[in-house]
């Protein structure tokens, strides 16, 4: 019997416990709650479920392994522990995809995904956060002039409080009262795709309102390239920690339009610009369109990060934040900046294709819609930071504003 494939689409890191060595394996979409830690020994056995292997195969490997002809509960039990967490192809998962993606379209709001462990549950305590956030060491205020949007890191607020602050601290009550576009990065949706949704987002703040008449807009100008209440919405933390500022600025009732972006990989991989593919284009066409409608009403806020290298990441070399190999990863961040600060979007991009994005930058695609949609703009970086995310990779990040 074929054993069934293992979901490609999981996060797989090493065991952070120093008692329970492994890969670490859990469920970004959180169609299940588990977290597996496969031992050492096992890990190599996880390529016999790729679909074509058998349960004889896994069985042979697994007495050769252990030297022992009684593996038949050993086999079982991880054949059973992986189906059970729903990291199989098989009909488990089915089910318990079917039951998120209808909790999700019948929710009437999009709940608080991240509240209570990327930042305090309690209103009061987020407040006190933010609070420090934006005031520490009070800098000067940000961009100075009339802004049309910022572009502030989707990273933790303990690694990228100071790209926050210089993005946040750049609007002032005049920005109260505008439809916010939130421009996320949408790590686990579908390349090519833009994800909407008309839910309102509730948070400890409170319910931040979606602008749906606009939503509905785009979906009918641009249909081929939207996902309609993109069940990535529910898990995504590129929107909600963008919102959490601008409630915390401009209250709670903030009225918002969370749009999140999928990867341009097609064009990265093979070359060309992100609207050779007529799909993209239709949409960033069509929120262009939308955004010379609207005017001085709407402000754009990007939730991007950068670069994301070291071990974590699938490079050969732990990563130290401005140090070693990473000096040389923020010479090219910041040419990359400089392209978006001169609103050169084809030049770049050319810089992002260069060796098919090997800086794994996850804010491109944002960007990218933004220069498409305000061709006129133009960018200016506030500031630049790496982090190590843990002992051996990096995330790098930017606050931005754009006028």
């Amino acid at each position: 019997m074929k054993l069934p494939a293992l979901r490609m689409n999981l996060d797989f890191m090493p065991s952070p416990l120093p008692d329970r060595p492994g890969l670490l394996m859990r469920d970004p979409y959180r169609f299940s709650d588990t977290t597996l830690i496969i031992p050492p020994p096992l890990v190599e056995c996880l390529r016999f479920f790729d679909g074509e292997h058998t349960d004889l195969d896994l069985r042979e490997w697994l007495v050769q392994r252990t030297g022992q002809l009684e593996v038949g509960e050993l086999q079982q039990q991880l054949i059973e522990a992986l189906s059970e967490a729903g990291f199989l192809h098989d009909q488990n998962y089915e089910q318990l995809r079917a039951v998120r993606f209808r909790e999700f379209a019948e929710s009437p709001a999009r709940p608080a995904s991240h509240a209570g462990q990327a930042y305090p549950e309690e209103k009061e305590e987020l407040a006190a956060v933010l609070s420090r956030c934006l005031n520490a060491d009070a800098p000067p205020d940000g961009a100075g002039g009339e802004l049309v949007g910022i572009a502030a890191p989707h990273v933790s607020l303990e690694g990228g409080w100071r790209c926050y602050q210089a993005a946040y601290r750049a609007l002032s009550e005049a920005y109260a009262g505008r439809t916010f576009v939130i421009l996320g990065t949408s790590h686990y949706g579908e390349s090519g795709k833009f994800g909407l949704t008309k839910k309102n987002f509730v948070t400890p703040y409170g319910e931040a309102v979606c602008d749906a008449e606009s939503v509905e807009w785009l979906a009918r100008a641009a249909s081929g390239a939207v996902t309609m209440e993109d069940y990535c919405h529910q898990v995504e933390h590129s929107i909600e920690f963008q919102v959490i500022f601008l409630q915390h600025l401009f209250g709670p009732g903030v009225r918002i339009l969370p749009v999140l972006c999928g990867s341009f990989s097609r064009s990265i991989q093979e070359g060309g610009l992100p609207e050779g593919d007529d799909e993209v284009r239709r949409f960033l066409d069509a929120l262009g369109e939308l955004a010379a409608l609207r005017g001085s009403n709407w402000f754009f806020v990007l939730g991007i990060d950068l670069a994301h290298m070291g071990h974590r990441y699938g490079d050969s070399y732990p990563a130290e934040a401005n140090r070693g190999p990473m000096e040389e990863v923020a010479a090219r961040d910041r040419e990359r900046l400089a392209r978006v600060e001169a609103w050169d979007k084809a030049g770049f991009w050319r810089l992002v294709q260069q060796n098919q994005d090997d800086l794994k930058w996850c804010g491109a695609a944002p960007l990218y819609t933004l220069m498409s949609a305000l061709p006129q703009a133009r960018g200016r970086l506030l500031r630049y930071e790496q982090w190590n995310i843990d002992d051996q990779s990096v995330v790098s990040f930017a606050g931005m504003a754009f006028s």
